[in-house]
C-alpha cells in the first residue's frame, strides 16, 4: 500500500499508527439536520450559511469522526476546538453583559457533572453551539449558504486560522458535501 495524505490531520499515513484507515463518522444529514439545525435554531443563530458552515466545519476538522486531535495535539470534539479557544469564547464573549442570552441558552445545553471543555467532546449539542459562537464573533459576514469555496475560506480565516493546518482548497469537498445534506 502507498503513502497517501490524510484528509483529517493532513500528514502522511497518521492514521496506520492508530491502525485505523480513514473514516466516515457521522451520517453527514442526520449531523446537519439532528445536531447542527436545531442547535443553531436554540441559540437563535441559525441560518442557511451558519447551518451549512458549522457542518462543514465538522467534516473539515475530523470528518465528524474524531473527538481528539489525531496526533496528541489539544483540539477536542467534532468541530476541534481548543480548550484555548473555548475559554476566549467564554472570557472574551459570553461574559459580557451584552451577550447574557447567548450565555444562558450554552450553559443550559452542558450538562452537569463534567467541566465545559470535556464536553467538546462528549457533548455534541454543546460543541456544535461554541462553533456556531467562534464564528459569530467573525468580523465578516458569512458568505452565501450555496457557496463551498467561500464556506472553506471562512473557516480558514475565522475558525483555523492562518496558523492552523486547513487547506482552505482542499476542504472545499467538505462544504459541498454539507451543502448537498
Amino acid at each position: 500500500m502507498g503513502r497517501r495524505d490524510c484528509y483529517v490531520c493532513r500528514r502522511r499515513d497518521r492514521h496506520i499508527a492508530f491502525g485505523n484507515p480513514p473514516m466516515t463518522g457521522l451520517n453527514t444529514r442526520q449531523l446537519k439536520t439532528l445536531i447542527v439545525t436545531p442547535t443553531l435554531q436554540t441559540l437563535g443563530l441559525a441560518s442557511p450559511a451558519a447551518i451549512n458552515l458549522v457542518t462543514g466545519t465538522a467534516l473539515a476538522e475530523s470528518r465528524a469522526a474524531y473527538v481528539q486531535q489525531v496526533g496528541g495535539g489539544p483540539a477536542l470534539g467534532l468541530w476541534q476546538m481548543e480548550p484555548a479557544t473555548h475559554d476566549d469564547c467564554w472570557t472574551n464573549f459570553l461574559d459580557f453583559p451584552a451577550q447574557s442570552r447567548l450565555a444562558t441558552v450554552c450553559h443550559r445545553m452542558r450538562a452537569a457533572d463534567l467541566d465545559a471543555t470535556a464536553q467538546l467532546v462528549t457533548n455534541l449539542r454543546y460543541a456544535c453551539a461554541m462553533a456556531r459562537i467562534r464564528f459569530y464573533r467573525a468580523p465578516k459576514a458569512l458568505p452565501r449558504a450555496t457557496d463551498a469555496a467561500g464556506l472553506s475560506a471562512y473557516h480558514k480565516a475565522y475558525y483555523n486560522t492562518s496558523l492552523g493546518a486547513a487547506d482552505a482548497a482542499a476542504n472545499v469537498a467538505f462544504f459541498a458535501e454539507a451543502i448537498a445534506a
